[in-house]
């Protein structure tokens, strides 16, 4: 298996912890979503794909259509996507994903983080190399091929594709298909998929490191203290860093 397969299982089980957290991302991302391409699922392909992440995570469909209706409102002011970088102790790159509506109030937070934690909050460019900026889809497999899938997918750019297990509410293991590409091919491969009728679960965005970086168990403590912090802010979507992670 590939890297975005290692990627995926040492992270599945810690992305989207918090319910609570996991809504406030996507009614975020329902914003953005409908102030670029307005509120009909229908014709807002970036839409649609936000709906089908807060199915996966059982948001409320009530919920979904406030927050839609809320970011149709010309008072609703948008969010701005902003993208952070630096390091945390140890020598670990760390880049974070941003959405604020405050970019001033967000640039002071990530920055008090990084100081509290030894860290050192970078330049634009300065770790964003590191790691490559890819699409998935998470996708229902139980009638298809995987290997003829990955055959029509490949002039689509799909680079990694691979059985993923999770469990439902009852403890019952759930079989799906995981797909990742590079990140401008997102378009093309949710175009594909629909036009053949494959049922998406999920799909959005990660950025995988190129290379990681093992460190004792008290290292992982210090690294993992500024994480908890970003983690944690209101402002912050996604944070990735070359720390080697485990999937226990």
């Amino acid at each position: 298996m590939g890297r975005a397969f290692e990627f995926r299982k040492a992270r599945k089980m810690k992305r989207w912890s918090a319910m609570s957290k996991a809504f406030t991302r996507i009614g975020k991302d329902i914003v953005m979503a409908v102030k670029e391409g307005g509120p009909d699922p229908a014709s807002n392909s970036r839409l649609r794909a936000v709906i089908q992440n807060a199915k996966a995570v059982n948001m409320p469909k009530d919920n979904v259509e406030r927050a839609i209706k809320k970011a149709s409102d010309k008072g609703q002011g948008d969010y701005k996507e902003v993208l952070f970088e630096g390091y945390a102790q140890h020598g670990i790159a760390v880049l974070i994903e941003t959405a604020t509506d405050n970019n001033t109030r967000t640039v002071a937070n990530v920055r008090s983080y990084f100081n509290k934690c030894d860290g050192s909050l970078g330049t634009s460019g300065s770790v964003v190399f590191m790691f490559d900026h890819t699409c998935n889809f998470k996708i229902k497999g139980d009638t298809l091929d995987l290997e003829e899938l990955e055959l029509e997918l490949i002039d689509y750019g799909v680079e990694e594709i691979f059985e993923d297990t999770d469990e439902d509410a009852d403890g019952n293991e759930l079989t799906s298909i995981m797909i990742y590409a590079p990140f401008e091919s997102f378009g093309n491969i949710q175009s594909y998929l629909e036009s053949h009728n494959i049922e998406i679960i999920s799909s959005g965005f990660e950025r995988i490191p190129q290379v990681t970086k093992t460190l004792t168990a008290d290292q992982v403590k210090d690294v993992e203290k500024l994480i908890e912090k970003l983690e944690e802010d209101d402002d912050v979507q996604n944070v990735y860093h070359t720390m080697e992670e485990s999937a226990e």
